[in-house]
């Protein structure tokens, strides 16, 4: 028996990177994962990545019909719903002079409107006794100049997870947030706009870890099993930073 078997989890932004490797961490924990993706190729391909009992739902958490399709699917095949991992998310660079309207609607959409309704539109379904694990970023304890509209998202992310374990304390839900600091995965596409040398924005991000390197996806992936499982019974309105010591140290 694994740490989730018998239970029904959905991770969102689950075709690469960290929710790839939350989604692969589930499913060997003996979970039935539902994944989703904007891109069905990419979302096919982490599917059979993955193994074990996973479905993959194609769909953008900043349209509230998809979401409604995502979960009338989970409650048609499972019928409810035990941990909810809200990772799809952006992080575009565009400093405040910079910035545009729709780059700032857009990093909003996604990373705060898709969180907040994602969970939201779950909550019928979501048992009792739940957990909810909300992926936020180590932007909303720092000031990092280019990225003022992300970090104001990831800390409006941050935020829900003290209000929702609030709220949600009745149903004995739990719900924490991760706070990654520099990982080596596909969103770091975003951070190398404008002609900037990708080795050495990489070089400027392990410059500001304390342990000397980039994080791996598998190791917020460990974090994020922590949080959904009954190993941390005890925790809930948490954030969890996991990053090498950047804001620790």
């Amino acid at each position: 028996m694994g740490k989730l078997s018998n239970k029904t989890a959905v991770v969102t932004g689950g075709s690469s990177g960290i929710g790839l490797s939350t989604a692969k961490r589930f499913a060997a924990a003996g979970a039935t994962v539902f994944i989703t993706g904007r891109r069905e190729e990419e979302l096919e391909k982490a599917k059979a990545e993955i193994g074990g009992d996973v479905i993959a739902v194609q769909g953008d958490i900043a349209n509230l019909a998809d979401l409604d399709r995502l979960w009338g699917q989970v409650k048609q095949e499972r019928g409810s719903v035990d941990i909810i991992v809200t990772n799809a998310g952006i992080a575009e660079a565009a400093s405040l002079p910079e910035a545009t309207p729709e780059h700032f609607d857009r990093t909003f959409a996604i990373n705060a409107r898709g969180t907040f309704f994602t969970v939201q539109k779950a909550l019928p379904l979501l048992n009792e006794g739940g957990s909810i694990v909300l992926v936020a970023g180590v932007g909303h304890m720092l000031g990092w100049s280019d990225f003022p509209a992300y970090s104001a998202s990831k800390a409006a992310v941050r935020s829900f997870a003290r209000s929702w374990a609030a709220e949600l304390l009745s149903r004995r839900i739990r719900v924490n947030s991760v706070s990654p600091g520099p990982i080596e995965t596909p969103i770091l596409d975003g951070l190398y706009t404008g002609g900037s040398d990708p080795e050495a924005v990489r070089a400027g991000l392990v410059g500001t870890v304390p342990m000397g390197r980039m994080g791996g996806a598998d190791e917020i992936a460990s974090a994020i099993l922590f949080l959904a499982s009954s190993e941390s019974s005890f925790i809930t309105g948490t954030d969890m930073a996991v990053d090498g010591g950047t804001t620790q140290l």
